[in-house]
């Protein structure tokens, strides 16, 4: 049997000490060969305390240019074969990283891989939960984008034989812009079909904010004019697709995850009626 590749994850961080203690700690008990690097901008809130002596993660303090030159500048220091990025305020389920190596390694040809995602408050309590389906062109530039980060993991192939970063220009519509890129290029994507993260809901997400709704849809503006003309009708493809692939059907679960009241071990929870609903 042949060795699962490394993974490496990026961490953007900028000042959100509590939230970061329960990212590191979800990504340092997977259970397999990776690499947390935490690109940290100067924070000043008590996290360059503890981080730069933890050995879980290889920590990086510079100032950047906003989040996405950030997770670039990571993803360039990293040498793990399997890349992902993972907010302060999202986590790893347990063995989510075994999971997602092992896909790659039996599926050579796919560059892209997203898993499911569930959303929690900011007591670490179940909301909603996200499962993917891959991303068509018109609907992730006209609508939104379907997938969530914590749950996307990409081959290095997509920086090195692509070329493929982030778009340091974005503010907060960067995945979205990124995701388009790959499908313009026809990259190879799959679904893993399990959960594999957590997004914490902590009332200062940057996607909740005005400034993250203006400039989705400036970018949503900028998508082609048949798009935008066909919107309705691609909404409702992606609905059909969604129907027939079994998105909105999911049998009550259990997942275990840190929180702010135990940090240090994961707390499970079960789940007796799932939703695919957002509720913000």
């Amino acid at each position: 049997m042949s060795v699962l590749p490394k993974i490496s994850v990026i961490t953007p961080s900028f000042s959100q000490s509590a939230w970061l203690k329960l990212c590191v700690a979800s990504v340092a008990d997977q259970g397999v060969e990776h690499e947390h690097i935490v690109q940290d901008a100067g924070s000043d809130d008590g996290t360059l305390d503890w981080l730069c002596a933890d050995t879980r993660v290889k920590t990086f303090v510079e100032k950047d240019d906003g989040m996405y030159d950030a997770i670039n500048r990571g993803l360039r220091k990293s040498t793990g074969d399997i890349l992902a990025y993972l907010n302060c305020d999202e986590q790893y389920l347990p063995g989510a990283l075994a999971a997602v190596a092992e896909f790659f390694r039996t599926h050579p040809k796919v560059e892209v891989l997203f898993g499911d995602a569930v959303a929690v408050n900011a007591a670490g309590e179940y909301l909603w939960h996200r499962k993917m389906l891959r991303p068509l062109l018109w609907h992730t530039w006209a609508c939104h984008l379907s997938t969530l980060t914590c749950g996307t993991f990409f081959r290095r192939s997509i920086l090195d034989q692509r070329g493929i970063f982030f778009d340091p220009r974005r503010r907060i519509v960067g995945d979205g812009d990124w995701i388009v890129r790959l499908l313009q290029e026809r990259t190879p994507m799959a679904e893993l079909r399990r959960f594999t993260s957590v997004f914490t809901l902590t009332g200062d997400n940057l996607s909740l904010t005005e400034q993250a709704r203006a400039e989705s849809r400036a970018w949503i503006a900028s998508a082609p004019t048949m798009a935008r003309v066909l919107k309705p009708l691609v909404v409702a493809h992606h609905r059909v697709r969604r129907l027939f692939g079994g998105i909105y059907a999911q049998a009550p679960f259990e997942f275990a995850l840190h929180t702010q009241a135990q940090p240090a071990t994961r707390v499970a929870r079960r789940v007796t009626a799932p939703t695919a609903r957002w509720r913000w």
